[in-house]
């Protein structure tokens, strides 16, 4: 228990300095923190019919803003924008499902990941798809993940490849028969197959690809991140993280293996 206690009392500690040093440095405004987000990407991030973002990752920024003591202010961004989007200060952070990669490091920072997952492919029941003998199949995939990247580097035949801008279009083109199958984010094929496993499966292995999933910000932003590395370890210890993941998940999406 004293153990438990002093690493409470550490991170605290750590994160009230950090949000110190980052408040001198005017990184903030107004005691806000401006969050990039893809929202077309369910579970993780998607537009209610009432017209608010919802999902696992936009509840973990909520959960993360909430330790760091500022409040989030969410700017909606088409994934292929997100980065550039940070770049040019349209907002201070991006915490929307992106995988840390060294191909991404030349361009920001990373913390530590807060979820990991693998990609794998999805076809139609019976449809004779085959990974390891990939022949006359076309396969979807969003363009700029590490999926997309993969595909491109590792299929002997590259027009097999049709690339698409987010998760909607991806199961809509394989509904149509446009791709023979998809391949991407397991986890998040694994909510759309709880609604469509009737006609479609997993088919192969799956692949991790990334060092996990992480928060991104601006290469000199290291104050942030040091801020947010220590609210990710916060809401893991006191519990937050657990009850934003049973919201979405049965199974924990922080050690996926």
């Amino acid at each position: 228990m004293y153990h438990k206690l002093l690493a409470s009392l550490i991170i605290g500690l750590a994160l009230s300095l950090a949000s110190m040093t980052l408040m001198a440095s005017g990184q903030q405004t107004q005691n806000k923190l401006r969050v990039g987000v893809d929202p077309t990407y369910p579970p993780f991030s998607s537009v209610s019919g009432s017209g608010k973002l919802q999902g696992f990752d936009i509840d973990i920024a909520k959960a993360l803003c909430h330790e760091i003591q500022v409040k989030c202010m969410f700017v909606q961004q088409n994934w292929e924008g997100l980065i550039p989007g940070l770049q040019n200060d349209l907002f201070d952070t991006i915490i929307s499902s992106m995988s840390i990669t060294e191909k991404r490091r030349q361009l920001v920072a990373f913390t530590d990941m807060y979820y990991r997952t693998a990609v794998r492919y999805v076809s139609r029941k019976d449809s004779g798809f085959n990974p390891e003998n990939i022949v006359h199949h076309k396969i979807g995939v969003m363009r700029a993940t590490v999926a997309s990247d993969w595909l491109v580097e590792n299929l002997k035949d590259p027009s097999a490849i049709q690339f698409f801008s987010d998760s909607q279009a991806l199961f809509d083109a394989i509904d149509s028969g446009q791709v023979d199958a998809v391949f991407g984010d397991g986890i998040g094929f694994v909510k759309w197959l709880e609604v469509n496993g009737q006609d479609y499966e997993f088919v192969g292995d799956e692949y991790f690809l990334d060092e996990g999933i992480g928060i991104a910000v601006r290469q000199e932003d290291e104050d942030l991140r040091i801020l947010l590395n220590g609210a990710i370890q916060a809401i893991l210890k006191n519990g937050t993280y657990a009850q934003i993941n049973a919201r979405y998940f049965d199974f924990d999406l922080y050690n996926v293996e």
